[in-house]
């Protein structure tokens, strides 16, 4: 498939020899778009996402237990941050954890569960995704996670200025702004419209478990909940426009955006929404309505969900050659058509 490959070659060219993490990437092109004014109304309502007027990349898959299993051993050998909870441990068919840590603290080690490791990470809170961005836009390794994307302060799990955390001028590696993961989602470049769902279609998928066959997802199967996680881009058929996998279910996304103020978010967030951030796109948990445009929720920043993950956008530097060469592959690559 020209998209898939696209993105392989993409993850190759932006990862320096030298790095533990390797993420697959899709060019979303197309810059200036309209944004999609229809709104449903599933949580916390957004005025007309997905207009973005640059070009930029976003992770193909979520990011998986393997890919935060090596940044936990790169920067949470004592984990003052909380990096890690013991939740992660927990493989079970309801637990969905994907990652054991053995060793005492000072030299904690960590390890993806044997046939856990490409599954998306969950029991995430918006600071470690936060802090896993840093790491990789300061070169991974040893390298800061208190600032780079975003700058941290504090030096503990929720940091002192986590009401306002807000992007980092020229930051590459980053958690998806609202407009920027609702386009990679639901966008079709080829229409110059949306589609209701992230699978390039207008009808709500159907839950099942893994499957080739079009407009399929994890979300609320028929019968006896599936209740769990799945590995990344296990619905090979269900692509959205731009060739991204599970934007729809297997597990909630956080975002960086903090939302608008009104009565919904107050009522969840209390007086200052800042506490909390967006996630989108559903997750394995019920009901699969949670999986259409618009649909945003918000959680508790701070905290840990089983049910939530992230996936990363990457906007690379406008005077690099790496953009020309992304540009190309973008040009290059096959794009769906709406049916």
């Amino acid at each position: 498939m020209p998209r898939l490959c696209s993105s392989l070659l993409l993850s190759l060219l932006i990862a320096s020899s030298a790095s533990a993490v390797t993420l697959g990437l899709t060019p979303i092109g197309d810059p200036g778009n309209a944004c999609d004014p229809q709104q449903f109304s599933i949580g916390v309502t957004n005025p007309c996402s997905g207009g973005v007027n640059y070009a930029y990349h976003i992770g193909t898959y979520e990011v998986t237990n393997a890919q935060y299993a090596e940044f936990l051993n790169a920067k949470a050998a004592s984990d003052p941050l909380g990096l890690y909870n013991t939740g992660m441990a927990n493989s079970s068919f309801s637990g969905n954890g994907g990652i054991t840590r053995t060793g005492i603290s000072g030299s904690y080690t960590y390890s993806a569960i044997a046939g856990r490791a490409n599954m998306p990470v969950n029991y995430v809170s918006a600071y470690d995704a936060m802090r896993f961005a840093n790491w990789m836009n300061n070169g991974q390794g040893s390298s800061d996670t208190e600032s780079g994307s975003y700058l941290l302060l504090g030096g503990t799990a929720t940091p002192s200025n986590g009401t306002t955390v807000t992007r980092s001028a020229g930051a590459q590696f980053v958690l998806p702004s609202n407009d920027e993961w609702y386009k990679a989602a639901y966008y079709a470049p080829s229409t110059l419209s949306y589609f209701d769902y992230p699978t390039g279609t207008d009808a709500l998928p159907t839950c099942t478990t893994p499957t080739a066959t079009a407009n399929r997802a994890n979300c609320d199967p028929p019968g006896p909940p599936m209740a769990t996680v799945v590995p990344v881009g296990s619905y090979l058929g269900s692509p959205s426009p731009y060739g991204t996998f599970d934007q729809g279910g297997n597990v909630y996304e956080w975002s960086q955006a903090i939302p608008i103020p009104n009565g919904t978010v107050q009522s969840a967030c209390g007086l200052d929404p800042g506490v909390c951030r967006e996630k989108y796109g559903g997750s394995f948990a019920p009901p699969s309505s949670y999986l259409v445009a618009g649909a945003a929720w918000v959680g508790f920043a701070a905290s840990d969900y089983v049910d939530t993950g992230f996936r990363l956008a990457y906007i690379p530097e406008p005077s690099t050659g790496l953009l020309v060469i992304a540009g190309l592959l973008g040009f290059a690559a096959r794009r769906r058509t709406r049916a």
